[in-house]
């Protein structure tokens, strides 16, 4: 009778065993569902935000270049005006020497040809 009630005491406490063992198993299988689950949002929601950065880096970009472009036209339009001023100085500076050059020569072909008499 003890080493039936033994054997029946092994049985049983093998049983919880197996059972313990397979209540872990699946304890263990349901954490990595809900993991998989939580890294699964956790992954959606990452991407949804950095589509958002990327269209609002995009919208900037945009922007900033739109605004550089304003600029370069405005600086293009002071320079050009810069130029041409600068030009027209410059060219009546180059006909008031001509005029002066060219009385001089005058003068000087005079003076030679009163010589030359």
């Amino acid at each position: 009778m003890k080493t039936k009630f033994s054997l029946m005491l092994a049985a049983v406490l093998l049983a919880l065993t197996a059972f313990s063992f397979g209540q872990v198993g699946t304890d263990v299988k349901k954490a990595a569902e809900d993991t998989g689950k939580a890294t699964g949002t956790a992954a959606k929601k990452t991407a949804h935000a950095t589509k958002k950065a990327a269209v609002k880096t995009g919208e900037a970009t945009g922007t900033a270049a739109k605004d550089t472009g304003k600029a370069t036209e405005k600086v293009a339009d002071k320079t050009g005006s810069a130029t041409e001023t600068a030009a027209k100085k410059t060219g009546h500076g180059v006909k008031k020497g001509t005029k002066a050059v060219g009385h001089g020569v005058k003068k000087g072909a005079e003076k030679t040809a009163d010589t030359v008499k």
